[in-house]
């Protein structure tokens, strides 16, 4: 019997960009086990009905609740906007964290003026999820998003500092800076490798990174619970996909951070 702080935080996405996440809570809760599933023969999520999100989603917290996981980390915009509900109906109380929830928190933590700018992908903005969550918190705040459909491959490609890149960012930047918005929510977990670029093309905006700010929600929700593991100097990480496309281990390298191993091929359904 795995004593309960000493068992795995199961983290998900559906595809590679959810390591982001993985990265920041290596980097917050450095004794945590982790166990990572994407759905890499099924991504993208974005243009899929609602009802196969939510089963697939079911189909991975299922998966995840059998590695005997504390703690659920929901580290996908699509998920978290179309299916979070379900996740924590699935989850049997244990903490559930999700990549919208804390970006909201930390936006209107970090904003003055409660003018706060979105970037995601095309199926998060149409979600309005990012406004639904900021306005449960605070209903006078004013929300502008922006639907970014052409980052996901660039950052995918490598082209961190391209120039297109550049060019693609600052035509997706004009109608956020031409409102007076002093925070921008990177709200999709490719962008956050954006960062430098995004804070050269934009410096007197305050960047919410999705992936630290849930590590950080993660580490107060896990502590809250007594679930923190304090005594791990050799944690374990395992990471699970459905498919091993091309390049994976290239772009998800990038996007840890760190040499990717322990990668197991896991069909669903």
């Amino acid at each position: 019997m795995i004593a309960p702080a000493n068992r795995p935080i199961g983290v998900f996405d559906s595809g590679v960009g959810g390591l982001t996440v993985v990265r920041a809570l290596m980097e917050r809760l450095p004794m945590e086990n982790i166990v990572y599933f994407g759905d890499t023969a099924r991504v993208p999520y974005g243009v899929k009905s609602r009802a196969t999100i939510e089963h697939f989603t079911a189909q991975i917290v299922d998966f995840l609740l059998g590695h005997e996981v504390k703690a659920l980390v929901v580290a996908c915009n699509t998920i978290a906007a179309v299916a979070g509900h379900k996740v924590r109906h699935s989850a049997g109380g244990m903490p559930v964290l999700d990549v919208i929830a804390a970006g909201a928190q930390a936006a209107l933590a970090q904003s003055r003026n409660h003018h706060i700018g979105v970037i995601a992908t095309s199926t998060t903005v149409n979600a309005n999820a990012y406004a639904r969550a900021i306005h449960a918190q605070n209903p006078q705040a004013r929300i502008v998003s922006q639907a970014c459909p052409l980052l996901v491959p660039l950052v995918e490609e490598g082209w961190l500092d391209h120039d297109v890149t550049r060019l693609t960012v600052r035509e997706y930047l004009k109608p956020l800076l031409a409102d007076p918005i002093d925070t921008l929510v990177l709200g999709c977990t490719h962008y956050p490798l954006l960062k430098p670029l995004l804070k050269q093309e934009a410096p007197h905006i305050t960047l919410v990174d999705s992936a630290t700010t849930t590590a950080e929600a993660a580490a107060r929700a896990l502590g809250a619970a007594g679930l923190l593991n304090s005594d791990n100097p050799a944690p374990d990480y395992r990471f699970y996909v459905s498919d091993i496309p091309l390049r994976f281990q290239t772009i998800g390298e990038r996007f840890l951070g760190r040499s990717l191993e322990q990668i197991e091929m896991m069909s669903l359904g």
